[in-house]
């Protein structure tokens, strides 16, 4: 199958070298893979350059946005704009952090998970991250049918139904709810144990505490199902602010009636999704 790789990447040079020498092992390889240099002041630009001089396959995109590392818009606003210089002859995309080391199968299982399920829609593995004890742990606290946002890959049909990626915290559950909405599957393989050199969230500015709750706000859950959501984000985080959080966020985007993400119908269609998944945990 043929497949493309676009890494967003800001100041990312503690990790990216050990990402893309992770990709060129992998026993099938991809057809391209951009790298987007998103304002990095460091020399992640050099390491790009070294890299691409190495193999045709890198490719390097210069960006420049914020400084700020705010979640949701400024990494797929950085996807994009690497994936605006690829053709449309692909089986599936990849949406790839900077900070990840794959296992040297990832793509060629991914490959193979596609293939074997049309209606599979977005595929990915597991994320180990090192404990106090320097020994890599399974740090995956949403449901195991999600796919993290830092390794996501899409197949083509699903990618193009979903409309891409929607430039806002939240983008890596609202593809899933999308995806789900227009028929496709989820898939997760507990096999694909990828290294996650960097803690989630490490880098995030103190202003994105409000997103998560404006998020489920343009995303339409309505008041129950975000009051659910933060509640358990709550407990898991050990951090009752963050439900507090939230909902200011949640209200706040009420009151300047911000544009929402999804139709009526497909909101009507998330609602409905939730609710399920919750009943179903309760019984």
């Amino acid at each position: 199958m043929n497949f493309n790789i676009v890494i967003p990447a800001h100041n990312e040079q503690a990790f990216l070298a050990d990402t893309l020498n992770s990709v060129l092992l992998q026993t099938l390889l991809p057809k391209k893979v951009v790298v987007v240099n998103d304002n990095s002041t460091d020399s992640t630009e050099t390491i790009i350059d070294e890299f691409s001089n190495l193999s045709t396959v890198i490719q390097k995109v210069n960006t420049s946005s914020s400084t700020e590392h705010m979640p949701g818009s400024k990494v797929i606003n950085a996807f994009n704009k690497g994936f605006d210089v690829l053709d449309d002859n692909y089986d599936f995309i990849v949406k790839l952090d900077a900070d990840i080391i794959l296992p040297d199968n990832y793509f060629e299982r991914i490959a193979y998970i596609f293939t074997g399920n049309p209606k599979v829609g977005i595929a990915g593995g597991f994320a180990y991250e090192k404990d106090t004890e320097d020994i890599w742990t399974l740090n995956h606290p949403m449901n195991k049918n999600h796919v993290r946002g830092a390794f996501k890959s899409y197949s083509k049909s699903c990618f193009k139904a979903i409309g891409g990626l929607k430039t806002a915290i939240g983008w890596d559950t609202l593809d899933e709810l999308l995806a789900q909405y227009n028929g496709f599957e989820i898939f997760t393989d507990d096999s694909l144990k990828a290294k996650h050199l960097r803690p989630t969230g490490h880098a995030y500015n103190e202003k994105a505490k409000l997103l998560q709750g404006k998020a489920m706000y343009t995303m339409r859950y309505g008041f129950w199902i975000t009051f659910i959501a933060s509640a358990k984000m709550a407990w898991k985080l050990k951090k009752w602010r963050v439900f507090i959080d939230n909902f200011e966020g949640y209200y706040t985007a009420r009151k300047e009636r911000e544009l929402f993400l999804v139709t009526v119908q497909e909101g009507k269609f998330i609602r409905k999704l939730r609710w399920a998944n919750i009943k179903r945990k309760l019984l």
